[in-house]
């Protein structure tokens, strides 16, 4: 399957995302992928959240999503965005990630289960966590993924419950707070969560200087297939989803394990 990840620089014009999103679906679209990876926030984003995320916030239902479904349709090319989805607690949304095929039929939505409440911010002013901790996980072409944001990362035991779910690509869509050593962790974490588990990991992250960048593809060994810099690009790869179950029975962890599943 090809895969493509845009590293969005997005901002706080809504409208203004919607279109660098259908430019880059109309670029995966043209390179031959059929599923499009963007990140947290993806249709609004500033260097902190803040009063003004509640603006923006709409249902699933709303104008936001049904553009990204226009999207998807028009450019005939599944896609994964980040938006902020209006909440049902008194001045709190949600942070939640979209999940459309190529028809535009939502295939899933996740709500961030661990908000970023470190290095001196503090999300879960504006943001609440989603009600459970239950894998999300959605099908395409035979191929099953599991959805992550941002700090998830940071929390193994959520990539562990996905892959259990099924997913043998988890989709983390992130942006990633900058500082000292972000960088590096960044791109620890997204290759061990595919060591550990033997899936590959795809992870979309905006780009510099709200974030760090350095969006990739990973594969269930660790190998790097692709990795971009910090600006805004587009990264396309091509993935075989039997490489996940190959590297498991080399590796065997999931049976092996001695602790709770």
């Amino acid at each position: 399957m090809r895969i493509a990840v845009g590293q969005m620089a997005s901002g706080h014009d809504v409208d203004a995302n919607l279109r660098s999103i259908d430019a880059l679906a109309a670029r995966a679209s043209g390179d031959g992928a059929r599923l499009l990876v963007l990140p947290e926030y993806a249709t609004y984003e500033k260097k902190a959240v803040d009063a003004t995320f509640l603006d923006v916030a709409e249902p699933l239902d709303g104008p936001i999503c049904s553009t990204l479904a226009h999207i998807a349709a028009k450019h005939s090319i599944a896609l994964v965005a980040g938006m902020v989805e209006a909440g049902d607690a008194p001045g709190q949304a949600f942070n939640t990630l979209v999940a459309v095929d190529p028809s535009g039929r939502r295939l899933a939505a996740y709500r961030k289960v661990h908000l970023f409440d470190a290095q001196g911010y503090a999300e879960s002013d504006y943001i609440q966590p989603a009600p459970d901790a239950i894998p999300v996980t959605f099908e395409l072409d035979g191929v099953r993924f599991g959805l992550q944001a941002c700090y998830d990362l940071r929390f193994p035991e959520q990539s562990r419950s996905l892959v259990d779910a099924g997913a043998d690509v988890l989709l983390v869509c992130a942006s990633w707070v900058p500082g000292a050593g972000k960088t590096r962790q960044w791109q620890v974490l997204a290759a061990a969560r595919a060591i550990e588990n033997g899936c590959f990991v795809v992870a979309a992250c905006q780009a510099a200087p709200i974030s760090v960048g350095y969006s990739a593809a990973i594969g269930p060994l660790g190998d790097v297939l692709g990795e971009l810099g910090p600006a805004a690009d587009l990264l396309v790869v091509d993935i075989d989803p039997s490489h996940a179950g190959a590297a498991r029975e080399r590796f065997p962890v999931a049976r092996q394990r001695r602790f709770p599943a």
